[in-house]
């Protein structure tokens, strides 16, 4: 069996059922299509490249390893970025004593995503023109490395919400949380991460 290549927008489940069958062309279109996304996450997250590479090779064989035991119970979508994150989580949690947690500028592109981040976190009437100051390049590195300044678990929250897009409900499944708990979460990372950058612009 053969995966089209020009079709790009197949959908999930199919590609699951033919990796299931051992269709090796439909998991290399999962891998290709949700790698860069992955890696995204997992970078915002762990603030290392060279982890978040390793990271998210590790993520795709687990997948690969595990994709036989998928049951939909889930999106693979949500399955997936359940597998990186655990991952993440985990490695973090060996690293806390370590305190090696490190920010190089080059990891991170200021672009996009980090800017409505910057926009999204500044926007309200107390705040200096959230999308003039989203196209500082220096304040918007200082908005992603706030990031790191949180608690494992609400940079967790931020990073699916407001970075990857994720719905409340795809994030509690990722998780494994309660809907509130995402909501409350999201609410007090928000106001940690405002207060931040709001200290940095004043």
């Amino acid at each position: 069996m053969h995966v089209s290549t020009g079709n790009v927008n197949i959908d999930d489940a199919v590609l699951v059922e033919r990796c299931r069958a051992g269709d090796s062309v439909a998991m290399e279109r999962l891998i290709l299509k949700y790698q860069n996304r992955v890696y995204n996450v997992i970078l915002r997250m762990c603030a290392n490249h060279d982890d978040a590479a390793e990271l998210t090779q590790e993520t795709f064989v687990k997948v690969i390893e595990s994709i036989d035991g998928f049951r939909g119970k889930s999106t693979f979508y949500t399955w997936l970025f359940r597998i990186a994150v655990n991952l993440t989580l985990n490695h973090l949690k060996r690293i806390a004593r370590l305190d090696v947690r490190s920010l190089d500028a080059e990891d991170y592109d200021c672009t996009g995503d980090a800017r409505q981040l910057l926009r999204d976190l500044l926007s309200d009437e107390r705040s200096p023109d959230p999308a003039t100051i989203a196209q500082s390049k220096e304040v918007c590195e200082l908005a992603i490395s706030s990031l790191t300044k949180l608690d494992d678990a609400h940079r967790a929250v931020v990073v699916l919400r407001d970075i990857e897009g994720m719905s409340y409900s795809q994030i509690a499944g990722v998780l494994n949380i309660e809907l509130g708990t995402v909501r409350s979460r999201l609410s007090r990372a928000r106001s940690n991460l405002r207060q931040i950058l709001e200290a940095i612009l004043e």
